[in-house]
């Protein structure tokens, strides 16, 4: 079995129509899944309360800790790498077994360890239950990856899909007879076995693990350097609720990482898919020796467009959005919220930026990125935690602005871009930020309206008219590109 630098189909406006149908595919699958599991969550929320989520939120550490050496980067390396033959894929497939199987183990002999670091002896059981998701790892990422490596993200659109429905409704059940912490641990084994059964069957690779790691040179190479990058990047995001969970209450600690997760609901769930479909079109695209410059751009302002208004209306909208979704149980996330929300946009253009280098066969440079943030994230967790979960937002307001600069000197070089084109590209929507912040500022003055949903409402509906207007006057282009791009229609250089 073998597969091709490239198909037939090469031609500029065939592979925009591939990459189209892929982005298509894979972040509208992932907006309707998130539909289904935000409905979901909102529901569970009301039925839970802050302290289930701290709990859940000391086991997940623990588990995305031992994640980063699940061998999913293996998987990834077939995407980059010129040859993908039946043994290669099983090779990777031996990989995944081997590691994966080993971190269950080791995942369910450790519980204890991790119940005593808490002081939670709840924690041990949860963690033992939660060593199924690490068996269930190669039968979601090597098929995955091997339909990315093609472009195909119908069929995974449609196993993920499923999954969240699922997932989301195993959630809602178990909250509903007071299961407790253990609707959150249950619901996500049910969505990721889902998923490994839906994605094996999907891409057909019943291939037999190949354990013999000779002519895998260039997949552990470059799959090793994505690990190391996976795990920097599991000490930057996951060390403020490791370094909390011994400083603050369950309490505590519960609406601080549910207000993270409600800031994080476009960084960490929409841009992804983004990723997913970006890495190998650029790869692609290198092979055939072509600039990514104008796509890393377009890529770049696209993410801005959207990623800076949502967020900078959710914190202007932070308390009202908080009470209307949430109830009033969870209004002390509303300031959390809101200082985080500042934080995002920076943190969102930070991760799109990754996969140019990679798909360029130069994974050092997600390396020094993915090590400065391993470095400068819990460094400023550890000086601020002592000022509560308000500190750690204090810390995100210093570190996200300073990871995306140090970042962007070094990816913006490699792409072939310069700071002027830039700035160019992002100055009109940090614009209209700025006149839609000053607009919901002044109507929540003028309105000051009791009832949160009617204020959610009007301050939704202000910003978003400020947000475009100012948008449609300075720079209509944006507009014109963003509503071609949705209607599969060419799309012009940015200037």
């Amino acid at each position: 079995m073998s597969d091709a630098t490239l198909s037939s189909e090469s031609s500029d406006e065939g592979f925009a129509r591939r990459v189209r149908s892929a982005v298509a595919w894979r972040w509208g699958s992932q907006v309707l899944a998130q539909v289904v599991t935000w409905t979901s969550t909102i529901m569970v929320v009301r039925l839970l309360q802050p302290s289930d989520y701290g709990l859940f939120a000391m086991s997940q550490v623990v588990v995305t800790a031992l994640a980063f050496l699940n061998g999913h980067s293996f998987a990834t390396s077939l995407i980059q790498t010129d040859t993908v033959t039946k043994r290669r894929i099983g090779q990777v497939f031996g990989l995944l077994l081997a590691f994966n199987g080993s971190l269950a183990v080791l995942l369910f002999a450790g519980a204890p360890l991790a119940a005593a670091y808490y002081r939670e002896p709840l924690i041990a059981d949860m963690l033992r239950v939660q060593a199924i998701i690490f068996l269930t790892v190669p039968f979601t990422s090597l098929p995955s990856e091997l339909l990315a490596k093609r472009l195909e993200f119908r069929v995974q659109a449609k196993v993920n899909m499923a999954a969240a429905i699922l997932g989301a409704g195993t959630a809602l059940m178990l909250a509903w007879f007071d299961f407790g912490v253990w609707a959150l641990v249950y619901a996500p084994i049910v969505t990721f076995v889902t998923r490994a059964i839906g994605l094996t069957v999907a891409a057909k690779t019943f291939v037999a693990p190949v354990f013999d790691p000779r002519g895998a040179g260039d997949l552990v190479r470059f799959g090793g350097a994505l690990t190391i990058c996976q795990l920097f990047w599991i000490l930057q995001s996951q060390s403020d609720i490791f370094i909390a969970g011994r400083s603050f209450a369950t309490h505590e600690l519960g609406l601080y990482s549910e207000s993270l997760f409600l800031t994080l609901i476009v960084t960490g769930r929409f841009l992804p898919p983004i990723n997913d479909v970006s890495f190998p079109a650029y790869a692609e695209l290198h092979k055939a020796g072509k600039p990514l410059a104008s796509f890393f751009l377009r890529t770049l302002r696209t993410v801005f467009l959207v990623t800076a208004p949502l967020y900078t209306g959710l914190a202007l909208t932070a308390e009202p959005a908080v009470l209307t979704l949430f109830g009033a149980k969870w209004a002390e996330m509303a300031p959390l919220v809101a200082g985080l929300a500042l934080a995002m946009p920076a943190m969102a253009l930070q991760i799109v930026c990754s996969p140019t280098t990679n798909a360029m066969g130069r994974p050092r440079f997600y390396l020094m990125t993915n090590g400065a943030g391993a470095i400068l994230f819990p460094a400023l967790f550890l000086v601020f935690v002592g000022v509560g979960p308000i500190g750690l937002v204090h810390a995100w307001w210093i570190a996200a602005p300073a990871l995306l600069l140090f970042t962007l000197a070094l990816t913006l070089p490699q792409a072939g871009l310069t700071w002027a084109a830039l700035l160019r590209e992002l100055a009109p929507v940090a614009l209209a930020c700025g006149v839609m912040t000053l607009g919901v500022l002044g109507i929540e003055q003028w309105a000051r309206l009791e009832l949160a949903p009617a204020r959610l409402a009007l301050d939704a509906a202000t910003g978003c008219l400020l947000y475009v207007g100012t948008l449609w006057l300075v720079r209509p282009s944006l507009l014109s590109d963003t509503r071609a791009m949705l209607q599969h229609r060419s799309i012009a250089q940015p200037g």
